[in-house]
């Protein structure tokens, strides 16, 4: 049996604002330990089965550096990076997915993973997907059903039906969407009821009879897309125009529940997975599957308390103290401060949703922007300049291009540049600079062997990063800053 892993690594986690950023979402985070959260889920298969492939990972267009680069870091490999123009929920993206291994001429059992879950218990992990993998072999549709530590409203559930033949797994008997308080205990008292997990596993094969026959549209959309695809690099890219049309649907609506209870030959099935699982999907989820120390405090950064207790403290940037708190969250990156009390941490997103109204660069971007070179990081700005700090990893070069309304002025910290300025070639190193005029075609490259770290001064009547004309790239950039 063949398991091909698929990450879904596309979302926003906008109620993780303001550490999660529409292109630097949370599951490129490290919020729980050292790695990131993708980087967590990737680690999470080692040991799971000797026919395992490297993972399929699907993702947004605008996130593709960032999650081949973390992957990279690893030292691990993707089977393939899809590229979504834009998000069209998971069933689609499964789609795309079952293509990929169609076009393959394979027909493994596809594993869904959403990239930014916790799942604390990888031993119980493991046996509840090689449980899952044998239904699924045999032309299951699979689901796992996370048992229940209380009644949670924030969460869809899954009723259970029949035992199985197969040991402590069920028939669906039904999905439900997220109950009021009430409800939810009433739930958890039956003990047939588990928290939907957003995770499934069944055969590509399987997956494309499904979606053909339930959602005709998302699958001839799909088709459309991947047939008038292209590879860019270790990418594969998908029709924008052909994808755009294709309708929004998760896994549960289009097809899952669909397939519930109807007299076919396709079996919906549970397992229950009990492996210290969370999505995340709040600041107080984070606060609730992390380290807490002896208030109950969960602290990140430089933070000094004094009578606080049972709060989320992070200090990106600067120094946090707070005095004679309780149960509240707060969040403190280079540009943005967030207070609430856990009780409202699902309205965080309402916040982002006021931010995305007024087109505020704070719902986008952090100070500190990664590019597929290095990053570069805002310092100051006015109405006619702006300071930059710019970091390019060693080997690296940003792309040949020309600014129709500013001009750079360019000073080198550490390491050593080479600078390309119109027909003229040279090299800088530290404390020297350089000036490139309006109109000017220039490249920044490093050659060395350290990062090299300049400052950059823009003036001009229009500083926008959409002023720039790209002549030669070598990450086949179109659309991207820098």
């Amino acid at each position: 049996m063949i398991i091909q892993p698929v990450i879904l690594a596309g979302g926003s986690g906008t109620r993780l604002w303001p550490l999660s950023r529409e292109l630097y979402p949370k599951q490129l985070l490290p919020l729980v330990g050292e790695n990131t959260m993708l980087q967590e889920t990737v680690n999470r298969l080692d040991g799971l089965s000797s026919e395992l492939l490297d993972p399929l990972v699907i993702c947004n267009e605008e996130h593709r550096f960032l999650v081949a680069e973390q992957v990279r870091q690893m030292g691990k490999q993707c089977a393939s990076i899809i590229l979504e123009p834009i998000g069209r929920n998971t069933a689609p993206a499964l789609t795309l997915a079952a293509l990929a291994a169609k076009e393959a001429g394979t027909d493994p059992v596809l594993f869904v993973m959403p990239a930014d879950h916790v799942i604390q218990n990888t031993p119980a992990f493991h046996k509840a997907t090689q449980q899952a993998a044998q239904l699924a072999n045999e032309g299951g549709l699979v689901t796992f059903g996370i048992v229940a530590a209380g009644p949670e409203t924030g969460y869809g559930y899954i009723k259970r039906g029949q035992l199985l033949d197969s040991s402590n797994s069920y028939q669906v008997d039904s999905f439900v969407e997220k109950p009021d308080l009430k409800t939810a205990e009433g739930y958890i008292a039956s003990g047939d009821y588990y928290w939907n997990s957003g995770m499934f596993m069944m055969k590509s094969s399987v997956w494309l009879e499904e979606i053909a026959k339930y959602r005709t549209d998302i699958l001839n959309a799909c088709e459309k897309a991947w047939q008038a695809g292209s590879h860019d690099q270790d990418f594969y890219r998908v029709d924008k125009n052909a994808f755009e049309s294709c309708p929004s649907d998760s896994i549960d609506y289009a097809v899952m529940e669909k397939a519930t209870g109807k007299d076919t030959k396709t079996r919906v099935a549970v397992v229950p997975l009990d492996a210290d699982w969370s999505d995340v999907g709040a600041w107080s989820s984070l606060w609730e599957v992390s380290a807490q120390d002896k208030e109950g405090n969960v602290i990140k950064g430089d933070v000094y308390t004094h009578n606080t207790t049972d709060t989320l403290l992070y200090a990106g940037h600067r120094f946090l103290a707070t005095v004679g708190i309780k149960d509240l969250i707060v969040i403190e990156t280079a540009d943005a401060v967030m207070v609430a009390h856990k009780d409202h941490a699902q309205d965080v997103k309402a916040i982002v949703d006021k931010l995305k109204a007024e087109d505020r660069e704070e719902r986008k971007l952090h100070r500190c922007v990664y590019r597929p070179w290095g990053s570069y990081e805002g310092i100051d700005k006015g109405a006619r300049f702006q300071v930059k700090r710019i970091v390019v990893n060693p080997g690296a070069q940003l792309s040949l291009q020309m600014h129709h309304h500013r001009a750079e002025h360019w000073i080198i910290v550490s390491g050593t540049a080479r600078i390309t300025r119109d027909d003229d070639v040279f090299m800088l190193s530290e404390n020297e600079s350089t000036y490139i005029p309006i109109g000017a075609k220039h490249r920044l490259e490093n050659p060395g062997t350290i990062p090299l770290e300049m400052i950059e001064v823009q003036s001009g009547s229009y500083l926008g990063e959409d002023d720039i004309v790209r002549f030669e790239d070598v990450y086949g950039r179109a659309e991207q800053d820098k």
